[in-house]
């Protein structure tokens, strides 16, 4: 095989590399596209690569044609659009596997090129860990050695030169990225990540619709980290406060707006006890405004460069979504007492129910609320009546209907957090309790390597909240009543292994593959908190350590200029200098010229040892004063021209060195 590939003509060798590499740049986007996309790219590179090692020639218009309408219409029917940021990846991926079948001439060659850098971007989309990243230096290492190959001259240089070569690009550029990295402005809306509406895994969101899914695929991306800098909240207590989801029309939760007057510090009577919890988080871009923070955390968490506010529901919002890595500092306390005295009126809303969904839960409901007088007991009444009543807590809780409340309670009995806070609301509102839907993040992943706590997408979950007289608003689980386990002992469910997981991963040890996510996420957590999270603020940060007493963005600029001209300036000089140095020979015919020039005699544009000896010749003075010129010009060009002789034990560097030498004795 490898004989066979060395035997190929350079045109065969450098497609099938350049094949290669593509390969591996869209191998990490197998699980962002459709299958079919996968399927048609994969069954393009095998076409393509087949007709370079036959030697054939390319498909006509007309399969081209064929095959790219074939996937636009793939597309759309994938997406319903052919925007956004999945089905413009998807497309990206199509056009550059087709683009490779009409690979002729070198405009052709630039465009799969620039794809394909493109597409290299669009991972971190997706993905911005260290192991997305060290694949990508890999990519940008192929794609500049395939682009190095493509320049080099005609015949078969080895691929390895070209690599080498790229290789050195890489590493004489990294200096200048690092500079652009340190101080490239970053502004907000330049350096987010495009988000994509046709999502359904779990996760924060900004609403929630019960019924409409009939199974729910865990995400186990990370959503933030923490670590706390004192004392250790137990496992019960870490609820990570996000939407708060008052309003109800049958079919989606949703949050009350947010009008300005309502965004002032404290709006809610909040009163907090026992000992602080101070602790940092770095959040993951979500582009959602809510900060998770535990709760209650009665002051603004220390965001750099922002002032978040509070709502009247205790949400810490931002005025903008959260576009890039964000880290922050809070103090929560997990005992405390909120609204207490809160008015009539203001509970209104959470009483709301609309008008002919779920009858047969409002009539249990009103049932409960005349053998259960006292609310804190018709609580507890419901809640047993989940530990009871043969609930089950599941991923795969099928469709639900336009009653989805009636249906949890009497009819399937299965759902995951949401169906059993929502519905667990409705019966609280129908019994004539105040009551409302909290999502957010429950429990984590402490790293005992870093003591970093890791929240996963996997970890999001719905709760429930009552108003109790005297008590004020009170947080209630019902999923805990249903799985004590999911969070007591923050038990989660898992989404059932794919065949090639299973294969994969059956035969490792379940603690050693702990073991070892434990140890990739302490180093992915080092990489988000020194490259990933390096904010604005700490570039802002870094030139306040230069010196610089209100730094702005105008500095880094300034700076940034400042520092290519430098370098420009320093390029200009090495090239000019590097000239010079280059080929000793070279220097030396200068330098003989130059003695003949002092003579004031018309030199040839150009002249060649052999013709300055011809004006030696010519020339008696010159004779006179040079006497062994003619010995020495005959030497150059033998030096140059002639074979060297295998005694010859000095390189070409030494021997031009002593032929300098040699001119300098007869100048004297």
């Amino acid at each position: 095989m490898w004989r066979a590939l060395t035997r190929l003509p350079r045109d065969g060798r450098d497609t099938l590399f350049l094949l290669a590499v593509i390969t591996w740049v869209a191998l990490p986007l197998i699980q962002q596209v459709p299958l079919w996309c996968s399927l048609m790219g994969a069954a393009v590179i095998l076409w393509r690569g087949s007709l370079a090692w036959r030697a054939l020639p390319l498909p006509g218009t007309a399969w081209r044609l064929g095959l790219l309408a074939l996937a636009v219409a793939a597309t759309w029917m994938s997406y319903r659009t052919l925007l956004g940021r999945d089905a413009g990846v998807t497309l990206v991926v199509v056009l550059l596997t087709l683009k490779t079948l009409e690979l002729r001439a070198r405009r052709d060659a630039f465009v799969v090129f620039f794809l394909s850098f493109f597409l290299m971007l669009t991972q971190f989309f997706y993905s911005q860990s260290l192991l997305t990243a060290t694949a990508m230096l890999l990519a940008l290492w192929g794609l500049l050695t395939a682009l190095v190959n493509a320049h080099m001259p005609v015949g078969k240089p080895p691929l390895w030169q070209a690599a080498r070569m790229a290789g050195q690009m890489t590493l004489l550029g990294a200096p200048i990225m690092l500079v652009l990295f340190m101080l490239f402005p970053r502004l907000a809306p330049l350096w987010g990540l495009p988000g994509d509406a046709m999502t359904g895994r779990s996760g924060l969101s900004a609403s929630m619709s019960v019924g409409n899914i009939a199974s729910l695929a865990l995400d186990d991306s990370v959503a933030m980290r923490l670590r706390f800098t004192g004392q250790q909240p137990e496992p019960t207590q870490m609820y990570f406060r996000g939407p708060v989801l008052t309003q109800f029309d049958g079919k989606r939760w949703t949050a009350m707006p947010w009008p300005d007057a309502d965004l002032h510090p404290m709006p809610t009577q909040l009163v907090v006890q026992g000992e602080p919890l101070n602790y940092q988080i770095t959040l993951e871009p979500n582009q959602q405004p809510w900060l998770l923070t535990l709760d209650a955390t009665p002051q603004p968490p220390k965001v750099p460069g922002s002032t978040p506010r509070m709502t009247h529901d205790l949400q810490w919002v931002l005025t903008r979504p959260v576009t890039e890595l964000l880290r922050y500092e809070a103090t929560s306390y997990t005992r405390y007492l909120a609204d207490v005295d809160a008015p009539r009126t203001q509970l209104r809303p959470n009483l709301r129910l609309p008008l002919g969904f779920n009858p047969r839960t409002q009539a249990w409901a009103q049932e409960l609320q005349q053998s259960h007088p006292d609310p804190a007991a018709r609580v507890q009444a419901v809640l047993q009546h989940l530990r009871t009543g043969d609930y089950l807590y599941t991923l795969e809780p099928g469709l639900y209907g336009r009653d989805s409340a009636d249906e949890f309670w009497f009819d399937r009995k299965l759902g995951f957090c949401e169906h059993i806070a929502a519905a667990f609301v409705i019966v609280m509102r129908a019994s004539g309790i105040p009551a409302r839907v909290v999502t957010g993040y429950q429990g984590g992943e402490r790293n005992t390597l870093d003591n970093f706590w890791t929240v996963r997408q996997s970890d999001a979950h719905a709760w429930a909240e009552v108003w109790l007289a005297g008590r004020g608003w009170v947080r209630v689980d019902p999923t805990a009543a249903v799985a004590p386990g999911r969070t007591g002992s923050l038990q989660r469910l898992q989404t059932p292994r794919g065949a090639l997981t299973s294969a994969l991963l059956g035969s490792v040890s379940p603690a050693f593959a702990l073991n070892m996510r434990a140890a990739w996420d302490a180093v992915n957590n080092r990489w988000n908190q020194w490259v990933l999270n390096y904010t604005q603020q700490r570039q802002l940060d870094l030139l306040k350590n230069l010196g610089f007493e209100s730094p702005g963005w105008e500095d880094l600029l300034y700076i940034l200029w400042s520092i290519v001209v430098v370098a420009s300036l320093a390029s200009a000089a090495w090239s000019a200098w590097e000239r010079q140095r280059q080929d000793p020979w070279l220097r030396l015919l200068v330098r003989a010229r130059k003695a003949f020039a002092h003579a004031k005699l018309q030199l040839p544009p150009q002249s060649t040892p052999r013709q300055l000896i011809e004006l030696w010749r010519q020339h008696p003075s010159l004779q006179a004063r040079y006497p062994q010129l003619r010995t020495w010009l005959l030497q150059l060009e033998a030096l140059r021209y002639s074979q060297p002789k295998p005694q010859q034990a000095a390189s070409f560097k030494q021997q031009c060195h002593a032929l300098g030498r040699q001119l300098k004795r007869m100048g004297r």
